[in-house]
């Protein structure tokens, strides 16, 4: 073997992450509200990049004369690139180099996009507490245990803890409890479930010893619908445990959730909108939420007078290269998530015009031969990203899902069984349910092949009981 320093010439070909690449794939993978908190940071960055407000005349501007105007960028090295002297011979002008622009109205927002801010649970029991029967001094203390409760209405502490806290007696606090559990909504201020459900019986006048009988020691059989072992420890028929069991499912087991909760409130803005105009539908990207970005006339003046060879001019044409690829990016990456969805409402048309039970199997691949790029970057386009249709607000990943074949050789989606599959419990026999092997019968009847363990699996996804719990006497 021969050691030895070569000179050789090889053709290589290698993919270059770049970080104009990486925030580009960034970009393409934001949300509405993760790509405008993304802007502020190169707002906060990049003197060069400044806010414009939208005028009427600019907003009418389509994507297509942006890419054109774009095209007038150089392609080589932006690092050698003049852009002093490119200004000067173009004549630079804001509107070439802003962002698409989404002509958004003050008339499109309307009372109907805003809502009321709720009463909360805490609030709601405060009220009450002015008016209970139980001494001034006994206050602070309803106070403290409706403040202590958690959002569902229930006690987090002992009565003896609180007791310790204010140094009285155990008495003086439950007297102020028993107070709160006569409160609105009924059951609040219950220390256990079987507490709360009979705090409600109480409420509605129901006191029978059998409800309360199955209440304390039956919830679990009641649970798992073994009504005939109820009837035999009780001696009652089975018909009369049913009624029992159907008063029980009628409480509310959680009486605090029908309150407002700041904590919870959760608001999704769809990224992409999809309407009905003249029998076809138009897809349109959500970009009103999003700052539009310009470049700043002040550093462009600023980069013409300085010296080319100075610490300024490199520093500004830096940023300047920086601030275009953010505008290309931001417009990349709207005009992939509309093609992409544009692929999607075609594929599934049926959906949009017949309903759930009408969609098809969707594959990620399918979608990226459709319109010509990765499948990464298919993923990355629908990734936390939500449409607005005529038939509601969906995640963009609920239309691409697996399924099983027809008796015809086309996908049904799994969504799709699982509309059929609701529609035979709600209209089956209750005294007879249909078992899963029934199901699968009925499935294949409709040209569904499919096999029992899927449809067991696609009920307990929807949350629905089997056959013996939704069995009624």
């Amino acid at each position: 073997m021969r050691l030895g320093y070569d000179l050789t010439i090889e053709q290589s070909q290698k993919l270059v992450m770049t970080p104009e690449l990486i925030q580009a794939i960034q970009i393409l993978q934001f949300n509405t509200q993760e790509l405008d908190s993304y802007v502020e940071e190169q707002l906060l960055t990049n003197p060069i990049l400044e806010i414009t407000a939208s005028a009427p005349q600019e907003s009418e501007k389509s994507t297509e004369e942006f890419q054109t105007k774009n095209e007038e960028f150089p392609s080589k090295d932006n690092n050698e690139f003049d852009w002093a002297e490119h200004f000067k011979e173009k004549e630079y002008d804001d509107i070439s180099y802003k962002q698409w622009e989404y002509n958004a109205e003050k008339s499109e927002y309307t009372y109907e996009q805003f809502v009321s801010s709720e009463i909360t649970l805490t609030e709601h029991l405060m009220f009450q507490l002015q008016f209970a029967p139980i001494k001034q001094s006994c206050r602070a203390i309803g106070r403290y245990m409706i403040e202590s409760l958690d959002e569902n209405g229930y006690m987090t502490l002992t009565v003896e803890e609180i007791a310790k806290e204010f140094g009285v007696e155990a008495e003086k606090v439950s007297i102020v409890l028993e107070a709160i559990q006569n409160f609105e909504p009924a059951g609040v201020g219950a220390r256990n479930l079987k507490e709360c459900l009979l705090i409600q019986l109480r409420h509605q006048g129901k006191d029978d010893p059998i409800v309360k009988e199955v209440i304390n020691h039956y919830l679990e059989d009641i649970a798992g619908n073994r009504l005939n072992n109820i009837a035999k420890a009780l001696s009652v028929t089975a018909k009369d445990i049913q009624e029992i069991s159907d008063l029980i499912k009628g409480l509310e087991p959680k009486p605090g959730r029908q309150f407002g909760s700041a904590n919870e409130t959760r608001y999704i803005v769809p990224d992409v909108t999809v309407e009905k105009i003249d029998g076809e539908y138009i897809v349109t990207v959500n970009e009103s939420s999003a700052p539009k970005l310009t470049v700043s006339p002040y550093y462009q003046k600023m980069l013409i007078d300085s010296d080319k060879e100075s610490n300024i001019s490199k520093f500004l044409t830096g940023r300047l290269n920086s601030a275009l690829w953010l505008i290309k990016s931001i417009e990349q990456r709207r005009q992939t998530i509309y093609n992409v969805v544009s692929a999607v409402v075609k594929y599934q048309i049926d959906f949009f015009e017949k309903g759930p039970k009408y969609l098809k199997t969707l594959t990620l691949k399918q979608i990226a031969d459709e319109v010509g790029i990765h499948e990464s970057t298919v993923s990355r386009s629908i990734n936390g990203k939500y449409m607005q249709s005529p038939r509601g607000i969906y995640e963009i990943k609920y239309f691409f899902t697996s399924g099983v074949s027809g008796n015809s050789g086309e996908g049904i989606a799994s969504e799709s069984i699982k509309t059929f599959i609701r529609e035979i419990v709600e209209n089956e026999d209750p005294k007879s349910p249909l078992s899963d092997q029934a199901m699968v019968e009925m499935l294949t009847e409709r040209g569904i092949d499919i096999s029992r363990r899927t449809v067991a699996k696609y009920r307990d996804e929807m949350n629905l009981p089997s056959s013996s719990k939704r069995k009624r006497y």
